[in-house]
């Protein structure tokens, strides 16, 4: 059984290939990477190492040949330029005969007030199209997300959001990429639907984590849209940033990200590790 991982030098996915290659011979496994050399560190460990850009639909189908399960990891950037490059991804697997897709989508994808969520809506309908068994994926927030919101904390400045008392289901990248992993080494996985979320918590209650870690408490500064954007302004943000930034913080605020689920914990096969960890990871603790 051969499985292939598209953007195996990304954040997600050379987590998942790392996870892979603890369960699976080098020889099973194969990646779809813009720039192999960036990958020859998995080339040495036995790994298939393919040319395939999501920007040259004419490389994929070939990158794709003699894959059994397929892991597509979305792509990064506009929602226009994603839905193209995801549609000839899919369209790719399909000529190649892929025998299973797992799509990294986002929860509640169907109705989420995202503006994020319209790419994966048209990914899965894509995925759907083709009649291939599939997994869609759908992951919570990436702890890491908060990156800056946790570097900001250390040199002294407030925990800015604009969600209210909402609540998100933060987990860590890697524990998103090692449930990944299970579904594509595992069985019974085909034409399912996860939603994958940590434990909802607040802004607020994150901040407090991350206070704990730092040792310090760490203000909380709840504003509306239009201060949020004015405070992302002065912190430099480029324009169509900030305009993307509100918009996720109004959605959130919204509920978008409040998706209660032990799914994630299902697949991993034990407890999420604590965000208290992620936050020492990130701040390299």
């Amino acid at each position: 059984m051969t499985i292939l991982v598209t953007g195996a030098t990304g954040h997600l996915g050379s987590l998942v290939v790392e996870a892979l290659l603890q369960s699976v011979p080098a020889s099973n496994l194969a990646v779809s990477v813009r720039n192999p050399e960036k990958a020859e560190h998995l080339r040495s460990q036995g790994v298939d190492v393919r040319h395939g850009d999501f920007d040259q639909p004419e490389t994929l189908a070939q990158a794709f040949a003699g894959v059994d399960r397929l892991l597509l990891i979305s792509a990064d950037a506009d929602n226009e330029t994603r839905i193209r490059q995801h549609k000839a991804a899919v369209s790719a697997a399909k000529q190649a005969g892929v025998g299973f897709i797992a799509y990294t989508s986002v929860v509640n994808a169907g109705q989420s007030s995202l503006s994020l969520a319209e790419v994966h809506r048209a990914t899965e309908s894509a995925i759907l199209e083709t009649g291939i068994p599939y997994s869609f994926l759908r992951n919570n927030w990436y702890l890491e997300n908060e990156a800056g919101s946790i570097q900001a904390a250390i040199q002294g400045a407030p925990w800015v959001h604009a969600t209210d008392s909402s609540q998100v289901g933060w987990a860590t990248r890697r524990d998103y990429a090692h449930a990944a992993a299970a579904v594509l080494t595992g069985e019974g996985h085909e034409n399912t639907v996860y939603e994958l979320s940590g434990k909802l918590l607040t802004q607020a209650e994150l901040a407090a984590i991350a206070g704990d870690v730092l040792g310090k408490d760490i203000p909380i500064q709840n504003v509306d849209g239009a201060a949020y954007a004015e405070i992302m302004k002065g912190a430099g943000l480029p324009d169509f940033i900030v305009s993307m930034l509100v918009d996720m913080q109004a959605a959130i605020k919204d509920g978008a990200l409040a998706v209660e689920s032990n799914t994630l914990e299902q697949l991993l096969g034990r407890p999420a590790q604590p965000l208290r960890e992620g936050i020492q990871a990130i701040v390299g603790q």
